[in-house]
């Protein structure tokens, strides 16, 4: 106590305190000193932090790279972002040295373990993904497109007998809650063999949607600033905040359901061989537990994702209106002509040209996932673009700034425009092919679901503008946003209408 009592102690506590902090952040900016950046990245997380908190993540990333005239830009003390395609490929290509950074471990849906995505170990992630993306393939898992027929006609139905104006009667739909309600019965019938009624029942089946809205901006700091995902995934942070398979909804509930679902599959009264992913994960060697921890981030990266590009599509054809009367033209001529079948099959929209572009192009500007898919330097460091990059750097993808690239798009990127898929020779439009696609990852980390989500898109557009006429309530404010990694929308007012040449389907 004496001790306490001596004048110099806190005077000397401060003076250490701050010579503790101001030698660590010179150590920080020393480090990546040789890239540019904001100032506030150059000694801390402070830069991301802001970002985060603003709630609009690719706003906050996008201008960085032109700004400071670098495909490397420094956005924390041991982190850069990209917008060089040729720089993600060199990150995930098959044969890179570079791995998954920190950022991946804290973007866990069930946090005791590690689904594929979160798995940093390159060989057991090889592994597993062989194993699991026989489940993805409509050669392995027959009921895949049959699966999603199902659940656009019951989409078509539901907007049928519930959203219908016309007349006196006006009953705005909230597309943005709609598509996310199809996007998550599409999914849950084609991965577990039946779909768990979010269309049928028009709620909020579990408390899932609310769960990620609560949890997602938590993921995303966590991912981004590492001492945070320390904390947040420490044991004993998860025994006070972490999901439990006996909550009443939420996260927890999806982790009881995930485990019901499966030891039912492999319950001795269940052997009917099912037409679904899941039972392609268990036929090809997933175990019980792999399979568990899928479920969660299957419903998420199959839902959320896909219902965002959805509604974005939607918002740019609905306000674009030569875009919008092309492709009901091409959808109209081809019914007439009796190219397309009643769902339209997958086949036959890949046949469609203007269809394809306005998939395309409605992806591009607006992406389905905004993460920064962290890699991690190896070792011994790298160098590029004659700069050295330390080893265990974590290199962010700055993909919105890669869609709206004028070298690759022209210079009017930043306008939702088809016709540019159209007008550019095969080999341009070969090379905004692949950079389009990298919203789903590129090389070994490419998303597994990426057949499955074009698939929905070639014909959920298609069904929609065959049997309806879509129109905002409010152009100029059209939506309530949030994007931190996904775009989480609401108050997406249309108003629809029956085409009255529209067959009951």
């Amino acid at each position: 106590m004496d001790a306490m009592k001596n004048p110099y102690l806190l005077p000397a506590a401060a003076i250490t305190l701050f010579v503790y902090i101001l030698t660590s952040c010179v150590l920080a900016y020393r480090r990546l000193r040789h890239f540019p950046g904001p100032l506030l990245a150059s000694f801390s997380y402070l830069y991301m932090i802001r970002v985060w908190y603003s709630g609009c993540q690719s706003a906050g990333y996008k201008g960085l790279n032109t700004k400071y005239n670098s495909s490397l830009v420094r956005i924390g003390p041991n982190d850069l972002i990209t917008d060089d395609p040729n720089i993600i490929k060199r990150m995930s290509g098959a044969r890179s040295n570079y791995g998954r950074s920190s950022w991946y471990t804290s973007m866990k849906l069930n946090p005791y373990d590690d689904s594929l995505f979160n798995m940093l170990d390159v060989k057991e992630h090889d592994k597993l993904k062989a194993k699991l993306s026989f489940g993805y393939s409509a050669r392995e898992n027959p009921g895949l497109e049959q699966g999603i027929d199902d659940q656009i006609q019951k989409l078509v139905h539901f907007i049928r007998r519930s959203y219908i104006s016309g007349g006196d009667m006006w009953r705005p739909m909230d597309f943005a809650r709609v598509s996310l309600l199809f996007t998550l019965d599409a999914l849950t019938q084609v991965a577990y063999g039946k779909a768990f009624g979010y269309l049928t029942t028009d709620t909020d089946i579990y408390g899932y949607m609310e769960a990620m809205e609560d949890l997602g901006p938590w993921l995303v700091v966590s991912g981004e600033v590492p001492w945070i995902g320390k904390i947040t995934f420490s044991n004993m942070m998860l025994s006070i905040i972490g999901p439990k398979p006996n909550d009443k909804k939420g996260m927890g509930k999806l982790l009881h359901v995930a485990e019901k679902m499966v030891a039912d599959r492999l319950s001795f009264s269940n052997k009917k061989e099912q037409n679904d992913m899941l039972d392609a994960f268990i036929r090809h060697g997933a175990t019980s537990r792999q399979c568990e921890l899928e479920i969660p981030f299957q419903i998420l990266a199959g839902s959320d994702t896909t219902a965002a590009t959805i509604r974005g599509t939607m918002l740019y054809l609905t306000t674009s209106r030569v875009a919008y009367d092309t492709l009901q033209a091409e959808i109209d001529e081809a019914i007439a002509s009796g190219k397309i079948s009643n769902p339209i099959r997958n086949d036959e929209a890949k046949e469609m040209k203007y269809l394809q572009a306005v998939i395309y192009e409605g992806m591009r500007m607006q992406l389905p996932y905004t993460g920064l898919l962290m890699k991690e330097a190896p070792p011994e460091g790298d160098t590029i673009n004659g700069m050295f990059i330390p080893g265990g750097t974590r290199i962010a993808h700055n993909t919105v700034a890669m869609q709206r690239s004028t070298v690759t798009f022209g210079n009017d990127a930043d306008v939702f425009r088809p016709e540019r898929w159209l007008e550019a020779s095969p080999e341009k439009v070969k090379e905004m092919t692949m950079v389009v696609e990298m919203v789903f990852g590129y090389g070994r980390w490419m998303c597994a679901g990426k057949t499955v989500a074009f698939m929905e898109l070639n014909k959920v557009f298609v069904e929609l503008l065959r049997h309806f006429d879509f129109q905002v309530v409010n152009p100029t404010h059209p939506w309530d946003e949030l994007n931190l990694n996904m775009y989480w929308h609401h108050n997406m007012w249309m108003r629809v209408s029956e085409r009255h040449h529209s067959n009951e389907v």
